[in-house]
């Protein structure tokens, strides 16, 4: 393992990786845990106890105070967290890197093709390297280490065109592709936009609204999911408050804008139709600038580079919905 010296961002993290670690039995008890770690000992660093089958294979991970507090008789399968985020055996420590970056875990398990743990990769290893300093002790440091370590992640993105451009190129499909579907969904109504000339003036007004608010909303949960664990509960807190923001949002928005067409164009029609497909499309780009960046990180995507053009792509989408219904229903 190595210890010292500039991290080499293309080496296999297990070039890094420790192996003096505990695997505890999934069918064990607690107390038969404790004797076993007494017994073998810890290594010389463990932060994770992870759980093992009786072939070997990874299967959960046992947080340190559920196995200090848990009753003696307690099967660590009772107590154990069965979904447990690993490496593959043949990854980089660029990957690694991503890894501690995006779940901000201390330490990740190393595993081969059947789950075996080979190895586990701690973030000290990298943290002395990243933060040219040796106070890696403090919770101020940790924080540091995430951040300095994205920064470097950026610099050696940034050092092959080809590389970034095979992360990012999949994903501005998905804005290629909603385009073409918003395009297709405007010939759709080409009729409604005919009868009136009010609805095209807006048009773009209505989209850049939509993006801003979903951009907006994408940028605080990212923000956010630097510290939080995706879960249902949070999820659900999380959106009770970004739709009572978009409600708000929505009704001023789409008052002023209303107003604006009404003083301008005297059209009460038009003014009810762009006003209300505001308000309606800002909730949803707010949903989905919520919704986006949360199940990429779920998945284990990187959602700093995934959510944009997902995001925007499905919040315009809707914004053309619910204008041209509109539309279709008050002009026809």
């Amino acid at each position: 393992m190595k210890l010292s010296g500039a991290v080499d961002f293309n080496a296999p993290a297990l070039d890094y990786a420790r192996t003096d670690f505990p695997l505890l039995e999934a069918d064990a008890s607690v107390e038969k845990a404790l004797e076993a770690i007494r017994r073998e000992g810890i290594g010389e660093r463990v932060i994770y106890f992870y759980a093992v089958d009786e072939g070997k294979r990874l299967v959960g991970v046992v947080p340190t105070r559920r196995l200090l507090t848990g009753s003696p008789t307690t099967r660590l399968r009772e107590i154990m967290v069965p979904r447990v985020i690993a490496l593959p055996a043949e990854a980089t420590v660029l990957e690694a890197c991503e890894f501690f970056v995006l779940y901000k875990f201390l330490a990740f398990p190393v595993v081969d093709a059947e789950r075996h743990v080979i190895g586990v990769v701690d973030s000290d290893v990298f943290m002395q390297s990243v933060l040219e300093t040796e106070e890696t002790e403090s919770e101020g440091a940790r924080d540091d280490f995430f951040e300095a370590l994205g920064f470097h992640l950026a610099q050696v993105r940034d050092a092959s065109p080809w590389r970034m451009f095979r992360y990012r190129f999949p994903w501005l499909l998905a804005t290629v592709a909603g385009g073409t579907i918003c395009a297709m969904l405007a010939g759709a109504f080409e009729l409604t936009l005919a009868r009136s000339l009010v609805i095209a003036f807006f048009l773009t007004m209505v989209l850049g609204l939509n993006e801003s608010v979903s951009t907006q909303s994408m940028s605080v949960t990212i923000q956010a999911l630097r510290s939080a664990r995706v879960t249902w509960n949070w999820f659900l807190r999380a959106l009770r408050r970004e739709i009572g923001t978009a409600v708000l949002l929505g009704l001023g928005c789409g008052f002023v804008v209303s107003a604006i067409v009404w003083i301008w164009r005297h059209d009460v029609r038009g003014a009810f139709v762009i006003g209300g497909s505001i308000s309606l499309s800002l909730v949803s780009a707010c949903f989905f600038g919520l919704s986006v960046p949360s199940l990429l990180h779920w998945l284990k995507l990187d959602p700093k580079i995934a959510a944009g053009p997902v995001t925007l792509a499905l919040a315009d989408f809707f914004a053309l919905v619910f204008y041209f219904t509109g539309a279709w229903l008050v002009f026809r």
